[in-house]
């Protein structure tokens, strides 16, 4: 098995590594005494006249699944439990149904600094756990195997299927998942080098599409190469319609972030183009928001609603797939910055506050983990 680098100069290699648990804890909290809120959004650029607002109010008020958490980047689910990632300090946790987290591990060997660490987690069809992580020689990603039962999980055969990928200091990108045609996507940021969204021979800017082994797929849609979409400054969200349509959120600059829909091949125009350009040359956004109500980060559809979170903005942003030019905001400010949403296996609906970081102080008992029942 081979690992594909970013650097055409290196030699694919495998790196596996039997990994041993460490234990740790964080705390479960008392239910949330905040109250739901949502506001309609009139959102600028491609809204037509009549589009309305979809209804979705939650069903209840969040709960909180869990707090203490240091820079929670992602969570997925593995047969029923709940893996969340720690961008700054490099570990996984494993949470219990009472919200309990254990450590599974912690990586030694991931940078923390900027925008970099351990960032997005996924499970494939297989039950196989895949880390995005940014480690000594650039960002990568790291496919491991999940062994034992609920509450005593542990990660062995760690393999990176692909390494050097670009880094910066700011825009690292960072989320990554699977579709159901088995195959992983991986957003990765311009890593502050503006013109390589544009360059097909540079794998910073673009939306990657590869196997589970890290080997470019047959329907690729530019000869021997990982590169799905390109024209990205830094996209943090990835999901996918039950149609198969695959959406995905950006951080624009000073002007624009965007909701785009991704297809194969496609030119999305940074930095040539920020928000809706209204050309012919790239792929115009479904909808933008100016950075104070957005910096959107993790994606998820759930049903037929698209849920983003959002960062500087400080809300839960639900926007329906027949519409996508609509949208309701949630929660606005009630919990600081959102970083990630993730469906549950129950129907319900997670999201992850980011307030440890310097941009903002932190609240009490941050950082969190937060369950929605929905409608």
């Amino acid at each position: 098995m081979t690992k594909r680098s970013a650097r055409p100069a290196l030699l694919p290699t495998v790196v596996a590594v039997i990994l041993a648990p460490a234990l740790a804890s964080c705390t479960s909290t008392n239910p949330s005494d905040s109250t739901p809120t949502a506001t309609s959004s009139a959102p600028v650029g491609s809204a037509s006249p009549d589009s309305t607002a979809p209804s979705l109010s939650p069903a209840g008020e969040p709960t909180v699944i869990t707090s203490g958490l240091t820079s929670p980047w992602s969570v997925v689910f593995y047969q029923g439990t709940a893996l969340v990632s720690e961008r700054d300090t490099g570990r996984i946790l494993e949470l219990d149904d009472a919200g309990n987290a254990r450590e599974v591990i912690a990586l030694d060997d991931v940078v923390s600094a900027g925008e970099g660490g351990l960032l997005g987690l996924a499970v494939d069809e297989e039950d196989r756990l895949f880390a995005y992580s940014t480690g000594p020689g650039g960002n990568r990603v790291q496919r491991f195997d999940v062994v034992g039962s609920a509450g005593e999980l542990n990660l062995e055969n760690r393999v990176t299927i692909i390494d050097s990928l670009p880094l910066g200091r700011y825009h690292a990108g960072g989320r990554i998942a699977f579709w159901p045609d088995g195959l992983l996507y991986v957003a990765v940021g311009d890593a502050g080098d503006r013109t390589s969204a544009q360059d097909l021979e540079v794998l910073s800017g673009k939306i990657l599409r590869m196997t589970a082994d890290g080997e470019v797929p047959s329907d690729t849609p530019f000869p021997d190469s990982l590169v799905y979409s390109y024209g990205h400054r830094n996209v943090q969200g990835l999901g996918w319609a039950q149609d198969g349509t695959m959406f995905a959120s950006e951080f624009g600059q000073d002007t624009w972030d965007e909701l785009n829909i991704i297809t194969s091949g496609g030119n999305y125009g940074w930095p040539l183009a920020e928000g809706i350009d209204g050309g012919d040359d790239f792929i115009d956004p479904v909808q933008q928001w100016d950075p104070s109500e957005a910096s959107p980060s993790g994606l998820t559809v759930h049903g037929d609603t698209i849920y983003i979170a959002n960062l500087r903005g400080e809300r839960l942003r639900a926007i329906p797939v027949a519409d996508p030019t609509a949208a309701t905001d949630l929660f606005v400010g009630e919990f600081g910055r959102i970083r990630a949403v993730a469906p549950a296996p129950d129907g319900s609906l997670w999201f992850v506050t980011g307030n440890m970081n310097s941009r903002v102080s932190p609240r009490l008992d941050d950082d969190h983990i937060m369950r929605l029942d929905l409608p």
